[in-house]
């Protein structure tokens, strides 16, 4: 927890000189759905490479001892070819980091990203460049693009809950892509006009400065709040209840954007966890509060919590 130390408070990290990869990360590309119709071994030979991408190249300044490197996982699943070398995919992506003082993990991230179509020959080189985004080829480059855009979002989600605002930086970083992203008749995920939901949206959403609450809310729900369950249960509920309170308040202000319900899914059996030991009062606003924002689990919620 040394480097999560640091950062609540807020020591800087310049003083870091050594280099450690940030990223503990599971790589699986998945071609099942496209048949025999491509030899399955190109697929092995992407995930390799990914793997070396993700885990070897080193994504910020900072050091990251073995132990507290991230815990992440990419899965690729290829579901249709487009033409020859372009494939069609989701993209799921998960990432967690530990509870103080517990075995315990919470989510960061867990979002799947249906809208990638990218080309990939055996052996090219798997490679991302700030400074050149999409690389040589749009269509290659829209595989790097996305996952180090999404790499980036992690590291932002890690660092802002572990200190005030402190994964600005990263989210910059994937904003950068955004600006930059690869252009093609086959591309899309990117524009504001791809959907309501995709990386323009999230980007936007972690980088507007009138939706700074959301980087409250993080550090609030993590560090003040899951962080002090072990030693002071009835406080980091009332903490927690804060987070979600101005979450719920985020969302009236703010329909349609797309960072509530990329916070709160996924995340039902956690709230149930924290909040069904809870005093009646406590549990009752807890209940209040959930069936709005995550009206999918309502059923769950009122099970575990009337």
């Amino acid at each position: 927890m040394l480097k999560k130390i640091i950062a609540f408070l807020l020591i800087s990290f310049t003083f870091h000189t050594a280099q450690s990869q940030e990223l503990q990360a599971r790589v699986s590309v998945l071609a099942q759905q496209v048949g025999t119709s491509v030899n399955p071994k190109i697929f092995t030979t992407l995930q390799t490479q990914l793997n070396d991408l993700i885990n070897n190249r080193r994504w910020s300044k900072f050091t990251f001892q073995p132990q507290e490197k991230i815990q992440c996982s990419f899965l690729l699943n290829i579901t249709s070819i487009v033409e020859d070398n372009v494939y069609k995919a989701t993209l799921t992506v998960q990432a967690a980091r530990p509870v103080y003082n517990a075995s315990y993990q919470s989510a960061l991230i867990n979002y799947q990203d249906a809208d990638l179509t990218f080309k990939y020959i055996e052996y090219q080189p798997v490679e991302f460049n700030e400074n050149r985004v999409q690389g040589t080829d749009p269509l290659s480059g829209n595989l790097t693009a996305t996952i180090a855009f999404y790499i980036y979002t992690i590291l932002g989600l890690d660092f802002d809950s572990f200190s005030p605002k402190g994964g600005q930086s990263f989210y910059q970083s994937a904003q950068n892509i955004v600006t930059n992203a690869p252009d093609s008749r086959n591309i899309s995920g990117w524009k504001s006009f791809d959907g309501s939901r995709n990386r323009y949206w999230l980007s936007s959403n972690l980088n507007d400065v009138k939706y700074n609450i959301i980087h409250d809310i993080l550090y609030t729900y993590y560090r003040s709040g899951l962080d002090y369950l072990y030693s002071d249960e009835n406080t980091a509920r009332d903490k927690i209840l804060d987070a979600l309170t101005k979450l719920q308040s985020f969302t009236r202000e703010n329909p349609g954007t797309m960072i509530p319900s990329f916070f709160i899914q996924n995340r039902s059996d956690e709230l149930v966890g924290i909040f069904a030991k809870a005093d009646p009062l406590t549990k009752a606003k807890a209940l209040q509060l959930l069936l709005q924002l995550d009206i999918g689990n309502a059923d769950k919620y009122n099970a575990a919590l009337k």
